[in-house]
């Protein structure tokens, strides 16, 4: 057996953190004061290992700690958070790595990839054998509640290179479900239109990847004659996907089920949705998560939006993960009773809160403007954002297919009336946003191009 996978035991990870009908009747029933004293159990370790890297040592020094200080999850309110800034200003103090890693002295066998760049300068992300196949197991958990069965041919968008989210896909599949891969990569790993042509000759079932994606591959499809539903027999969509135009989604890919699940790099999936489509389960046995004001970072209540905040309780080899502001925004909601889940769940990716701008006093966000597309004929739902001038205008570019010529001056009232904001509107040919965004090329499509900075 490889270091790796001796330093992984993925069968007693299996034991720990279990998937299928094993999580139903273990995680999922335990009742609140059971699964908060796992939590707390894993926690210890946690927190025992983040004394001894670099990163924490000064952060939380800084801000008046000491070893001890931090006994319980009720002591997290001591804990000053962190986010992405905080890491690439490690990178740059502490080149090219940076000091949050915890790899000096570590015997455990490290893999290094780094963020896709969407937000900025890529971070590296680090991961030691036992909590990477953590993950994994995670990933597949949410693939086989979801409804993903053995005889599955699952066809993957998720990118390759030096992003993690292909090769994170492919090992959660392969290691821990009996469905057949086809890892096709982005639109720059493997065009478009043989990406359809794959998945009609090997009769792929189950697509996995980011909607906006996924919604261009199903126009591809039809652009080449083949009909999803029909010569395209795809059952299930796994994905990221924008709540509000999921129905949208469905309905390309010829009433396939859809489900969503979040994420981020450095702690793998984080929450998924089950059979009922109500909501996203937190796996608390894995991680603690709170929710924060984005201006204060002061936790919030349930059922009040906020920035996902984010303690695993896993990572207690290399980068250990405590009070990570995602700076990606939700809403908590309680339990599911019906669902025999257990854990609190979120409602989805509600957009960043470092990319909200703010217009003439008015807060918006560009993720918002994707779902009003839908509501136009014409347009395919394509566009990017772009924000210049001392004034801080914002000009939505808008691919749109139709003939209609209202079509620019119904966009920008639509926008204004839902909004509260006046727009400036540019529309493209199909595909014309393409090379501003990245669609063919990003994991998740640039929706913001911000030159005030």
């Amino acid at each position: 057996m490889s270091v790796y996978f001796e330093q992984a035991q993925p069968a007693a990870l299996l034991e720990a953190y279990p998937i299928g009908a094993a999580f139903l009747e273990g995680p999922a029933a335990l009742n609140a004061g059971q699964l908060r004293e796992l939590q707390e159990k894993r926690f210890a370790r946690v927190i025992e290992r983040a004394w001894q890297v670099p990163f924490y040592q000064r952060h939380w020094r800084e801000a008046g700690l000491n070893p001890g200080d931090i006994k319980t999850l009720n002591d997290l309110d001591k804990v000053p958070v962190f986010s992405k800034k905080d890491l690439m200003a490690s990178v740059e103090r502490s080149p090219p790595l940076g000091d949050y890693h915890g790899l000096a002295g570590q015997p455990h066998r490290a893999i290094l990839h780094t963020t896709s760049g969407t937000t900025g300068a890529p971070q590296p992300l680090f991961f030691g054998p036992r909590d990477r196949e953590i993950q994994n197991i995670l990933l597949a958990r949410a693939y086989l509640l979801q409804g993903l069965q053995p005889d599955d041919v699952v066809h993957s968008v998720y990118g390759f290179g030096m992003v993690n989210g292909g090769h994170y896909i492919r090992e959660a599949i392969l290691h821990y479900t009996q469905a057949l891969l086809l890892p096709a990569g982005t639109g720059a790993e493997t065009r478009s239109r043989l990406q359809v042509d794959l998945i009609h000759r090997f009769g792929a079932t189950v697509l996995v990847g980011f909607s906006d994606f996924l919604r261009k591959l199903a126009r591809v499809a039809k652009e080449a004659g083949l009909e999803p539903g029909r010569d395209l027999k795809v059952r299930m969509i796994c994905g990221h996907l924008d709540h509000t135009s999921r129905v949208e989604l469905s309905d390309l890919w010829g009433g396939a089920d859809t489900f969503d699940w979040y994420g981020v790099g450095d702690t793998g999936i984080i929450a998924a949705e089950g059979p009922r489509q109500d909501g996203l389960y937190l796996w608390e046995d894995a991680h603690f998560i709170e929710m924060l004001d984005p201006q204060t970072a002061q936790p919030v209540a349930d059922g009040t939006p906020g920035n996902i905040c984010v303690t695993v309780l896993f990572k207690d080899t290399i980068y250990p993960i405590i009070r990570f502001d995602t700076q990606d925004l939700s809403t908590r909601l309680p339990p599911d009773p019906e669902s025999g889940i257990g854990f609190r769940r979120i409602t989805g990716f509600g957009g960043r809160s470092d990319n909200m701008v703010k217009l003439r006093g008015i807060n918006v966000y560009p993720t918002a403007i994707g779902p009003l597309l839908q509501a136009l004929n014409g347009f395919t739902g394509e566009y990017v954002c772009r924000v210049t001038g001392e004034r801080d205008e914002m000009t939505v570019i808008a691919e749109y297919a139709g003939a209609d010529t209202r079509a620019k001056d119904q966009l920008a009232q639509h926008l204004r009336d839902k909004l509260g904001v006046r727009f400036t509107v540019e529309l493209v040919a199909p595909g014309q946003t393409a090379a501003l965004t990245g669609l063919e090329d990003r994991q998740k499509p640039q929706r913001l191009i911000d030159e005030r900075r």
